[in-house]
């Protein structure tokens, strides 16, 4: 592999790196050369898809809205690869309720796990990427987080947050060789949209399929999103060549949302 193209021999760390979207940015890094830390809360999970290539996938499990189990699995990631040069926040959550039925807890753990959870792993992650000189962080944010959707209020706030925080360090980091973008998934085919589905289902008596449909019909191309299409522009965003997209949120959504 040609070092000035790929990621040969540079270290990624990918959060909720165990299924969905962050096992496809897994393996997306992986096949351009990146050694990879997943990161996930659910150790056998992670472990689970570092077995596919033991030498050059490292697994780790934290919390990342905690700031030891950060620290520690941050460590435990430079213990075993060094330095890292690439950061993709993928760990998030998202829960449903109307405006006046999110209580305060509904509404700490949405921003907690999608918003904290990219500060304090970008936190963790940019003093490598400052003494290096060179550095990639993207944030997988949503479509919740450029247009709003009802019923959400938490999550389009957290995923408005991520939006803003890649906006705002973009700015800090511009002339120091790193780039912060977020790319921002509509509908995609992942355990949240499982989740979400089988809560249509439950509420309204609708089948798999119809409530499936309903989703798919957001997105004018009429499909869900797979994960793998998420992870293609993530590792295009990833690559050396990449140096001028910065402080972007890109949608992949099927032209849901248009500019």
């Amino acid at each position: 592999m040609d070092g000035a193209t790929t990621l040969h021999g540079r270290h990624a760390l990918v959060t909720g790196g165990g299924s969905g979207i962050g096992a496809a940015v897994a393996r997306a890094l992986l096949a351009e050369g990146a050694r990879v830390t997943v990161l996930g809360r659910r150790h056998e999970v992670v472990q689970r898809l570092a077995a596919e290539s033991p030498d050059r996938l490292h697994a780790v499990a934290a919390d990342v809205a905690d700031v030891a189990q950060v620290a520690a699995a941050f460590e435990s990631a430079r213990g075993r690869f060094g330095p890292l040069a690439v950061l993709v926040n993928n760990a998030g959550q998202a829960a449903s309720a109307p405006f006046l039925k999110t209580d305060a807890a509904l509404w700490s753990r949405m921003l907690e796990v999608n918003l904290t959870g990219t500060f304090l792993c970008t936190q963790a992650a940019l003093p490598d990427m400052l003494r290096g000189g060179w550095g990639r962080v993207v944030n997988v944010a949503s479509t919740a987080g450029l247009i709003g959707y009802g019923y959400v209020a938490a999550y389009c706030a957290a995923k408005h947050g991520v939006v803003g925080l890649t906006r705002a360090l973009a700015h800090e980091v511009a002339r120091k060789g790193i780039t912060v973008n977020a790319v921002c998934p509509g509908y995609t085919e992942t355990e949240i949209l499982r989740e979400s589905i089988a809560n249509v289902v439950a509420k309204t008596g609708r089948s798999i399929e119809a409530a499936r449909e309903e989703f798919a019909a957001g997105n004018p191309q009429g499909r869900i999103v797979q994960p793998e299409e998420v992870a293609d522009a993530v590792r295009w965003l990833c690559r050396p060549a990449a140096a001028s997209m910065h402080g972007q949120a890109i949608a992949v959504c099927g032209g849901e949302v248009m500019p």
